[in-house]
Parts: C-alpha cells; structure tokens; sequence
C-alpha cells in the first residue's frame, strides 16, 4: 500500500487487511499483564466491542470518551468504535471534577468508558459527584439532567462495576446479539472524511479545545511518521507514552497498524518497566517524550538491561535536549532515532527527521517535512514569509490538518487562516536545506530591555554543564528591564553546585543578557502526563518566591 491507498480508507477497514495481511504477527503485546494477541485475535475483540457499542445504541457519529491509562481496553475502545463510526473522544488521566465536567459537555459525550481511577483520582467517585443520578439508574438508562446526551457509563476494572455503570464484560457480551452483517453495514457507511477522533489541547490559554480529526488525518499521519522510520511487519514498538494523545493513539498505535508491526505498551511510565520490556520483547522501537529517555538513561540499572535490539524510534512531545538526543543513540544504542514535531491539530506530526539523515542533523534539528505537507515561517506580526535563517512563527498545511475545533468557529478560524494554513504559535526557523529547528513559544520568548531571548538557546548550553541532567528556563517579571532570566535546574543524581557556579559557567560564553539572574535548584518540574513542561506555573510560582508581585502587576503597552 502506499500514500494514496491510507488516505482513502478507514481505521476499519485497515484493521480488517491487516488482520488478512499480518494474522499471525503479534499486534499487541502487555509485558506486566502478560497479554498476547495476534492480529486475528485483535480484529476479532476489537470487533465484539464494535458490537457491543451498537447494541448500547451508540451510532454512527455519536462521541464516546474514554478515561483511562494505556489499559488494553483503551486499544479496543480506540478500533471498535472507529469501526463502527462513533467518534473517540480522548481524555486526559490528569483531569479532575472541575476538567471532566467541562469536557463531558463541551464534547456532547454519549458514552464514556472509565477505569477506577488514576494515582490519587478517584474517577469512580469523579463521576457520582458529577451525575448524582447514575448510582440509582438501570445501566443503559442514565438520565442526568446536567448532562443529557450522557447515556453510558462503561466500567473497566476487574472490581465489581459500580451501580449505574455497565461492566466491559457485560459489553462485550451484549455485542454478541449484533451480527456480523450488521457490523459489516455500519464499517461500510464510514469514510475516511469522517470526523473519528476529538483530541481535546492542554488548555494552557483558555479552554481546552477539542481538535476534530478524521480517518484520513490520523491514518496518513501515522503512515508518514512510521515510513521515516522504517518500520515493518518484524518490529515492536515499546510505547510508555499515553494512548490519549497523539503520541500514543495516531504514532504508535495507528503506526504499528498501518505497517503490521508490534506494539507493546507501558500502562504507566515508569523507567524500569521500559527498559524490562525493550529486553523482554526484543523493541526495536521506542517512544518517548525527553524527560521519559532521561528517566530511562539515569534509572540506577540502566546498564543491566539488554538494548541491543534498539534501532530506531521517536523523541517527541516537547523541545528535544541535543544531550539527551546523543546519550539515547550512544548508550541506548538507537542509531536510528529520529525527533518528530508537531501539533495535535495537525495529526500531529509535521516535520521528522529520516533514519538516513546525518546524525548532527537528527540531534539537532525537528527535521524535514513530511511528504505532501507544506510548511513556512512567517513574521508573527505583519504574516510576511520570511526566508532561510529568520525567526518566525512556523505554519503548516496539508491534508493532516485538523477539521477544526468541536463547537467552536471562532478559535478555529483563529487556527486555521482563510488559505487553510495553520498557525502553531511556535517560534522555528528553518536551514537553506528546509530543516527546522523550534526556539520556542511566543509567548515563552524573553523581553529584556528591548533583546530577545529564546529560552531554548540558554537551555540547550546550560545542558553542556556536567553536573546537569535537565533544565528549564523562563522570563520572570522585572520592573527595571521588563523580564528576566530563570532557570529551574536539575542536578545529575549526587550533584551538588551553587547559583553562582552556574552563572559562572555561562561567564564569556553566551551574551551577559542571557546568563540567568534567577537560579532554582529542583528535583522535577510542573508538567502534564505528556511531559510536556508548564512553563506558565514555573512562572507563577517564581513569581510568589521570588515576591515579584509588583513587577507583574506593571502594565505595557
């Protein structure tokens, strides 16, 4: 198959080839659950579950969110519900009540399949609070008068299911009355154009907005990335990253789809259970956002384990240390890795850099555009195209751009200009041979005294320090220069070093400006379950230590 043939079929449709095509190849493989399947066997429980939601009542387009870690359930959620045409909603395992509601109604949810609860939440409890009602209703006929397109509510665990919910058991076996045909009648009416998948955003500004994205946008996506991988029916991918985002649900698990290949999912990060399944299933693959390969690189037994089936893989999710980029390919042995970018409303992945591409050029830079996208950098404030070289907001457009926000015109024609460009509010700047490098957010870039500073930059030097595992930096408040310079340090495990040993270091070789005023020794940052890192609370919370409250109040033009 190639480009052409992923992009005019359906996650269906695919899986159904595929499970022709692959029968016999491991599709999904839970290392701490001890869970095989082939693609015949995944085909065939994806398909009960396909069932089992139609006999609930859940039709072609209706939303069905699921609120769990990488369970397999979320895996056959994922398929049967693509198969039958409902649309995926993704939720995130870090939300709370006040998250939950707001995304229950926002997305019209119908259905929504939960596990009992992740870390210190309680989702079981979450949801009572918020629909009073279920603990008393017959399963199947919730009727909640603060959410009332919620029907559903699907328990995973193998506790006794909670009064009002339907057991995954129970589901499953209901799905057993629907036939074949009429399942095979329900694929048929899908299309690739169909909206398949609401991701909702992080919600840094604003409300979280849910990116309405199709077969098509995911499938592609998913084709492309894999293809810069090389990927084929006789690789496994180990994949600790979260099924809820893009990273996890279109890179890796529609990824391994679309090339019949292996995944083996971590349920939860944890360094020592990736690096026991990349020895136990032999990953040539792996996944991972920065601080996930630094866990993994600085884990006391890292050099017990046997990596040597390593090859390839992605570095995703945030900025990309050149440090950590070049310890992943020397002592993790993945000489192939590559570092992908993108946004969730662009399927996600825009730019990636090749297998074949020379190592300065994969360590340093996010990589050349995927085929049949087109991307620019354009003056943030005038929309000017700017060439080789220049700063600017990166923008891109193709056929993985999302279909735009679920109930929300406004912010989508804010994303999505009128020449179907969008606008990641990325700061990048791109090499005459079209590799780009991202220096930034706007919003995160530093304004002292009239300079620009891009945090990246001071980030990327100050990982050249030996005593340094990883580091962040951001502009704190100053009433005399505007901004200035903060850097949140982690120490390399036994370390110990001063402010001032610090600012020394960076004496004479990056620009005065540069050097940080602020320096905070820290043992983990703010960040969500991607590992992505909250910069806007680093800023919050120096702000409150550091008693700028003043300065932060000063108003500008």
């Amino acid at each position: 198959m190639e480009l052409k043939d992923f992009l005019s079929t359906t996650i269906g449709d695919l899986l159904d080839r595929q499970a022709r095509e692959f029968g016999d190849n491991d599709a999904v493989v839970y290392v701490d659950r001890g869970l095989r399947l082939n693609y015949r066997q995944y085909r065939d429980v994806c398909n009960r579950a396909a069932k089992g939601f139609m006999r609930l009542g859940v039709q072609k387009g209706d939303n069905v969110a699921i609120w769990a870690t990488n369970y397999p359930e979320w895996l056959y959620t994922q398929m049967g519900t693509a198969k039958m045409g409902a649309v995926l909603v993704t939720v995130n395992p870090s939300y709370r009540t006040n998250e939950l509601e707001y995304l229950l109604r926002q997305s019209d949810t119908k259905a929504l399949v939960l596990i009992k609860g992740y870390r210190d939440a309680n989702y079981v409890q979450m949801v009572n609070d918020l629909v009073p009602e279920l603990a008393t209703s017959k399963p199947g006929e919730l009727a909640s008068s603060h959410f009332p397109r919620l029907k559903h509510v699907i328990y995973v665990g193998k506790e006794a299911t909670p009064p009002g919910m339907i057991g995954w058991d129970e589901l499953l076996t209901l799905g057993d009355a629907v036939s074949d045909d009429a399942l095979r009648q329900a694929q048929a009416n899908t299309h690739p154009e169909d909206v398949i998948n609401i991701q909702y955003t992080s919600g840094t500004t604003g409300y979280p907005k849910g990116a309405m994205l199709t077969h098509r946008n995911i499938i592609g996506d998913a084709y492309l990335v894999t293809d810069c991988l090389n990927l084929t029916p006789k690789d496994r991918l180990c994949a600790p990253v979260p099924f809820y985002h893009c990273f996890g649900c279109v890179m890796a698990n529609l990824g391994c789809l679309t090339r019949g290949a292996t995944l083996v999912p971590i349920e939860t990060y944890d360094p020592k259970q990736v690096l026991e399944a990349v020895q136990a299933e032999h990953c040539t693959t792996l996944y991972g956002v920065p601080t996930m390969f630094i866990g993994e690189l600085n884990h006391p037994d890292f050099a017990k384990y046997d990596l040597s089936s390593l090859r390839t893989g992605i570095m995703a999710g945030s900025p990309c240390p050149i440090e950590v980029m070049r310890a992943v390919v020397d002592k993790m042995g993945a000489r192939e890795m590559t570092i992908a970018y993108g946004q969730t409303e662009s399927s996600p992945v825009s730019t990636q850099t090749r297998t074949d591409d020379p190592l300065e050029r994969r360590v340093t830079t996010v990589g050349r555009l995927l085929p049949n996208l087109e991307g620019k950098v354009i003056d943030p404030v005038t929309g000017e195209t700017l060439p080789p070289g220049k700063i600017g907001e990166y923008c891109v457009r193709g056929f993985t751009i999302m279909q735009g926000y679920y109930n929300m015109p406004d912010a989508t024609r804010i994303a999505i200009d009128a020449d179907g460009w969008l606008h990641s509010g990325d700061l990048a700047v791109m090499d005459a041979d079209g590799y780009f490098n991202i220096t930034g957010r706007i919003k995160d870039m530093i304004i002292r005294g009239g300079e620009n500073i891009y945090p990246r930059e001071i980030e990327e030097f100050l990982y050249t320090h030996p005593k340094i595992a990883d580091v962040q930096v951001i502009g704190v408040p100053s009433e005399k220069y505007g901004e200035e310079v903060a850097a949140w340090v982690k120490l390399k495990e036994g370390q110990v070093a001063t402010e001032d040993e610090i600012r020394a270091f960076c004496q004479g070789k990056i620009s005065n400006y540069k050097i940080p005023k602020y320096v905070k020794f820290v043992d983990s940052f703010p960040m969500t379950i991607t590992g992505k890192i909250q910069k806007y609370k680093m800023r919050q919370t120096a702000i409150e230590e550091l008693g700028l409250q003043a300065a932060a109040a000063t108003k500008t033009a």
